[in-house]
C-alpha cells in the first residue's frame, strides 16, 4: 500500500502498471482489496489505482459530516495529487455514484465510466421507503461488532455462483469494515440523487449489471441507461451484485475492449 496526504485525511492505496490510468473505485462495507484481481489483470494495458476511499481499508476515517460532494471533492483532489491525468473510473455501487459525482463537478477530469451494480445514489435509483430500510438495516450493523457485517447478511449481494475462495475473502475484507466509515458513507449514499446530473454526462459510458443483482436490480440499470447518452448496457447472465468477484474473467471481457476503444 502507497499513502497520501489529502486536505488532512490520510489516503491508502495500490498501483500496478503502466500506461493510461485506469481508477477502481470500490463499493461501501469494503476497500481496494475487492479489486485484487483487476490490479493485476489490467495491468497489462493500465495504471491501475484502486484507493481507499476515507473510511476504509488503510485511510483514515472522514468527519462525520462527509457526504458524497465531499467524497468526490477528496477523489479530485487525490487524482490531482498523484498526477493522475484523465483516468478511465471503474465504480462499483458505491463507488459508482462517487463517479458520478465527480463527473458532474469536474467532468474534464474523467476520461470514460464504467459503472457496475450503479446507483444514481439512493435517493436518486430506489423508492424512498427502500433508501430508508437500507439506511437503517445499515446503521444497525455498524453497532453489531466487526463481524456484524457479513455478505449471507445482506440479500443479493452475490449470486449463487460466487466462488467459495472470493466470498471468503470479501467476509474477510467486510468484517474489518471501519464502524465510522460504514456509517458516513451510508449517509452518503442514501442522500445521494444525481438524476438530474445524468443526461449532461459526455464521457463514454460503460454500464455493467447482472440480471441477478437484487441491490441494484434492471429497473435501476435501465434508467441511468436511458438517462445518460450514448451509453451502453451489459447485463451479465446469472451473475448478481458483485458480478466482477464472481466471474472476473466475463467481467473483464466485456469492460477490457470499452477502455481500450476509449485509449
Amino acid at each position: 500500500m502507497e499513502h497520501v496526504d489529502i486536505g488532512g485525511l490520510r489516503v491508502a492505496f495500490q498501483r500496478r502498471g503502466h500506461g493510461p490510468v485506469l481508477l477502481l473505485l470500490h463499493g461501501a462495507v469494503c476497500d481496494s482489496r475487492v479489486w485484487r484481481v483487476e490490479l493485476e489483470s489490467f495491468s497489462d494495458a493500465f495504471t491501475v489505482v484502486a484507493w481507499d476511499a476515507p473510511g476504509c481499508g488503510g485511510s483514515a476515517d472522514p468527519p462525520d459530516t462527509f457526504r458524497m460532494g465531499d467524497f468526490a471533492d477528496c477523489l479530485a483532489a487525490f487524482i490531482d495529487a498523484l498526477d493522475l491525468d484523465r483516468p478511465h473510473l471503474l465504480g462499483h455501487s458505491w463507488g459508482s455514484t462517487l463517479a458520478l459525482e465527480l463527473c458532474r463537478r469536474q467532468p474534464a477530469k474523467v476520461r470514460s465510466l464504467v459503472l457496475v451494480g450503479a446507483y444514481a445514489g439512493w435517493a436518486g435509483s430506489l423508492p424512498d421507503s427502500e433508501r430508508r430500510r437500507r439506511l437503517d438495516f445499515a446503521l444497525r450493523f455498524v453497532d453489531t461488532g466487526p463481524n456484524g457485517l457479513q455478505p449471507s447478511s445482506m440479500p443479493g449481494l452475490f449470486s449463487d455462483v460466487m466462488p467459495p475462495d472470493r466470498a471468503r475473502e470479501l467476509a474477510t475484507i467486510m468484517s474489518q469494515t471501519h464502524p465510522a466509515g460504514t456509517r458516513i458513507m451510508a449517509y452518503a449514499l442514501a442522500e445521494a440523487d444525481l438524476r438530474e446530473a445524468l443526461p449532461d454526462i459526455e464521457v463514454p459510458t460503460l454500464l455493467v449489471y447482472g440480471d441477478a443483482d437484487e441491490r441494484s436490480p434492471l429497473g435501476v440499470a435501465q434508467a441511468l441507461h436511458h438517462s445518460i447518452p450514448g451509453s451502453t448496457l451489459r447485463v451479465l447472465p446469472g451473475l448478481g451484485h458483485e458480478c466482477y468477484l464472481e466471474a472476473a474473467a466475463l467481467f473483464e471481457a466485456e469492460v477490457r475492449p470499452f477502455l481500450l476503444a476509449q485509449r
